[in-house]
């Protein structure tokens, strides 16, 4: 009988306590070279530093999820969450320096020493016992045997993904599912060991380390049958439900009394993620609008004396959670559209202005959109918004199209850069652009933003779809 007690946690990894003494032991370390190269004696003030450095980091870390298994990937997640819990920890020692009013007593460089060198040797460690993994693992040690039970598209992907990434230390041994071979797709031919009894039968034996059941979500009573099954061995059993695949952009726990919940479609950007995520767009959009401040005036004297009309054009759009914002643009356009129905731009479209043709191939439209960034209406990085009319009528046509809707949107995104951009004349095309909308929520990291920044800047001018 299945207890009703249970509780989803993270995967824990076994060499955690390990890691968390190395740690703290780099940033100790690293405070001692740091005070020896200009010959300062160890006191109880940089006693007390180390102690809030540590305590701090030891916190972040936790709710970073720093210590979770490395085996499964995540790998510059888990470099990112370090670096972050340093630089957070950190803070609270420049706080503390602050308020207590004894930043004469501290050595600047000193403390930026001990910054710098425990984020190197946070990494190094880390990279460095990461490659010896991988190594070892690649020549049979430290592996775990797999078997997969049930041949579904989940578990011809999971097994695309154990065979082609040998340093995760997981080593598929077999393949069972009740239908014949010649019913298999050939990936698996050469795999199939049996039909399900017979994965039960050898995992009773001790011969998998863990069994991955990847069977469809409506075959609640087979995969209750298997699990009762499995519940006599001591194999390590895990779910492969095909729903988390592409409907689901983020998993997380909720509980409610002692009944625990799984979030499907909710927004991925809460808690410390969503901080980052703002602080991301304030520090770029001040940046940005910094640096083209000049640019913005001279393109709006430019569209002010090309054309009739206002400069900005504000137009009705579904922010975070589908609520209506209103987004800028410079007007690039003789006509401002922003009723019940709104005609999408199209190649040589005769409504465009000259100069707006310009503006609109270069994306020195959206400019403007900066200010909703600062505003907090909008990101720098995200879907992009459609007019509220595009929204009405896709989201009837395109499956999980308003999901896009559960982060605020952006300048530029993961759809764009990939060349799914400009207009969207068939429905198929809208399902490519929802497709890496949904794609970008999933995987979402501050990395990503960066290096979706980075292509957007080398991107915009060569757009062939921007018109």
């Amino acid at each position: 009988m299945l207890s009703s007690d249970g509780f989803i946690k993270n995967n824990i990894n076994k060499f955690a306590t390990f890691y968390r003494l190395v740690d703290v032991a780099i940033i100790q370390l690293s405070l001692f070279i740091s005070i020896s190269l200009y010959n300062i004696t160890f006191s109880k003030d940089l006693f007390l530093l180390s102690l809030i450095a540590i305590i701090g980091f030891s916190f972040f870390a936790e709710m970073f999820a720093l210590y979770r298994s490395w085996r499964d990937g995540f790998f510059k997640e888990i470099i990112f969450n370090a670096t972050l819990s340093w630089t957070v920890a950190f803070s609270l020692i420049l706080i503390y320096i602050f308020f207590s009013q004894a930043s004469l007593e501290y050595s600047r460089v000193v403390i930026a020493i001990w910054f710098v060198l425990t984020c190197f040797l946070l990494f190094a460690w880390r990279l460095g016992f990461g490659l010896f993994l991988r190594k070892i693992r690649r020549k049979g040690l430290n592996t775990r045997s797999v078997a997969i039970i049930g041949v579904t598209k989940e578990g011809q992907r999971l097994a695309k993904q154990i065979l082609e990434h040998p340093e995760t230390g997981f080593r598929l041994k077999a393949v069972f599912d009740d239908r014949e071979e010649s019913r298999l797709p050939e990936v698996f031919h050469g795999d199939l060991q049996g039909k399900v009894s017979d994965g039960v039968e050898r995992a009773r034996l001790n011969e998998f380390d863990v069994v991955y059941i990847a069977l469809p979500l409506t075959a609640e009573k087979r995969i209750t049958e298997i699990l009762h099954s499995l519940g006599n061995t001591t194999v390590n059993v895990q779910l492969v439900p095909n729903l988390f695949m592409y409907s689901m952009m983020s998993a997380s726990m909720a509980q409610i009394g002692d009944i625990q919940t799984i979030s499907v479609y909710c927004n991925p950007m809460r808690g410390t993620y969503a901080l980052i995520k703002r602080i991301e767009d304030v520090v770029l959009s001040s940046i940005i609008l910094t640096i083209i401040a000049i640019p913005l005036m001279i393109i709006a004297v430019a569209v002010k004396v090309t054309s009739k009309g206002p400069v900005i054009f504000k137009q009705d759009r579904y922010g975070l959670n589908g609520k209506s914002i209103k987004v800028w643009k410079f007007r690039s356009m003789t006509v401002t559209e922003n009723t019940d129905v709104v005609t999408q731009a199209t190649k040589n479209d005769a409504r465009i202005t000259p100069l707006g043709a310009f503006l609109r191939r270069t994306s020195l439209d959206e400019l403007p959109q900066f200010i909703n960034v600062l505003q907090g209406r909008m990101s720098v990085v995200g879907p992009r918004p459609h007019a509220v009319a595009h929204n009405e009528q896709y989201r009837k046509a395109v499956d999980y199209y308003m999901l896009r809707h559960k982060i605020k949107p952006g300048i530029t995104g993961w759809a764009q850069i990939n060349g799914w951009r400009g207009e969207t004349d068939t429905i198929e095309k809208m399902e490519m652009r929802i497709k890496y909308d949904l794609d970008y929520i999933r995987r979402w990291s501050l990395w990503f933003d960066v290096k979706i920044v980075f292509y957007t800047i080398f991107r915009s001018f060569t757009d062939k779809n921007a018109y």
